[in-house]
């Protein structure tokens, strides 16, 4: 059964669609390897053409393969595999197929799930059960290291998965936080397992791996880093977890491609916005702007919008954070009597006036506000107290 699986990720570049519907058609892994080592027309003739130049040798890559695996402690997964992250991947593509519109891009050659997945490290569905995608620009700013620390240092907290890249920049900066507050975060990588890129990151993969994390990749050992592979690779940061967070991203940022998967997902699409004078945040600004990724500054907000309904109120602990002052607090009768008040003392009834309230209302909002040492009685005149620049707003 593995070898099968081993097969058909080394003999076409994965993923094909029309694999895709073979598996969905009830055909097993080892049927359709053997499809392609006949020669056979049920195959269909879109995969006789991609699998054309490597059918023969793809038998002896699958070997080499296989063996590499178990002297580096990797393993593919695969539908049905007890780590397979059906959770996420499935309602992900199934969204994309039933999907309209001119953001979709389920059209694409690459929109159709993963057909096997290499990993180094824990369980790949264990890992993404509570995930979130950060991404964003290499050419990170100071503001942008300074906020995707903030933010991705409050979620490690509260244990959700880091899912990226493992780029220079955002991605590093991500994965390096998570490390730091021993929560595990996931690299998705655009080439085999047995490299790093960039190759100054190997360290950094192997604490992921260390640490409880996962290397994960969807093509075979030797694969070099090209750029389709990086687009092709965004699509799996996002079907693999709940929301995409862009923290800081350029006009034409690769950054922006994982966003784009996430809203053809169904997925929660998030953008930090950045200094206005910065072209580092213009893409994220334009997703903001054209309705297209939700606004957010802090973690709690990003939570809230990829958690389920009330399992985060922001507000309420914005209200923690930030307390009210003692003028906030007050009702609109009781501030219209504060308003009424001076620092020179007054009678009851000149307040009363002013205030256009009851001098019997009064009298007892002018106790209230006395009680919460706001104004001071002196005999039968008022005055207001002197309170800090704070209290005041």
């Amino acid at each position: 059964m593995i070898e099968a699986w081993a097969y058909l990720n080394r003999v076409v570049e994965g993923p094909h669609r029309r694999i895709h519907e073979l598996l969905l058609e009830g055909r097993s892994a080892d049927e359709i390897a053997a499809g392609i080592k006949q020669r056979d027309t049920w195959i269909g003739e879109a995969l006789l053409a991609s699998t054309e130049q490597r059918y023969r040798t793809a038998e002896h890559g699958l070997k080499e393969d296989l063996q590499a695996a178990r002297r580096h402690n990797m393993r593919l997964i695969h539908p049905g595999h007890p780590e397979w992250p059906a959770e996420k991947l499935d309602p992900a593509f199934r969204f994309l197929a039933l999907s309209e519109g001119t953001t979709t891009r389920k059209d694409q050659a690459d929109a159709v799930p993963p057909h096997a997945l290499w990993v180094r490290g824990e369980s790949l569905k264990k890992l993404t059960h509570q995930a979130v995608a950060i991404v964003g620009t290499r050419a990170i700013t100071a503001y942008g290291r300074a906020a995707t620390r903030s933010i991705c240092s409050s979620l490690a907290q509260h244990q959700w998965t880091l899912v990226s890249g493992g780029a220079a920049g955002v991605d590093q900066v991500a994965h390096s936080v998570a490390l730091e507050h021993q929560t595990p975060t996931v690299v998705v990588q655009a080439c085999g397992l047995d490299r790093a890129y960039p190759s100054s990151h190997r360290e950094l993969y192997e604490q992921v791996v260390k640490q409880g994390g996962a290397v994960v990749s969807e093509y075979p050992l030797t694969s070099s880093p090209m750029r389709h592979r990086f687009l092709s690779r965004n699509r799996l940061v996002a079907a693999l977890t709940r929301g995409t967070i862009v923290m800081e991203a350029a006009w034409r940022s690769g950054a922006l491609s994982t966003l784009t998967w996430a809203e053809a997902f169904g997925r929660a699409t998030m953008a930090v916005p950045g200094p206005i004078l910065s072209a580092q945040s213009l893409g994220c600004h334009q997703r903001i702007r054209d309705g297209r990724a939700t606004l957010i500054s802090t973690a709690d907000e990003a939570r809230e919008i990829m958690s389920t309904s009330g399992a985060v109120d922001v507000e309420a602990n914005y209200e923690l954070v930030f307390p009210p002052t003692s003028i906030q607090e007050l009702s609109p009768n009781e501030l219209k009597v504060y308003d009424a008040i001076g620092f020179e003392a007054s009678d009851s009834a000149a307040i009363a006036h002013k205030a256009g309230l009851t001098l019997a209302l009064s009298i007892h909002l002018l106790v209230e506000l006395e009680r919460r040492s706001l104004v001071v009685r002196e005999g039968s005149l008022w005055r207001r107290l002197e309170l800090g620049a704070g209290d005041l707003q």
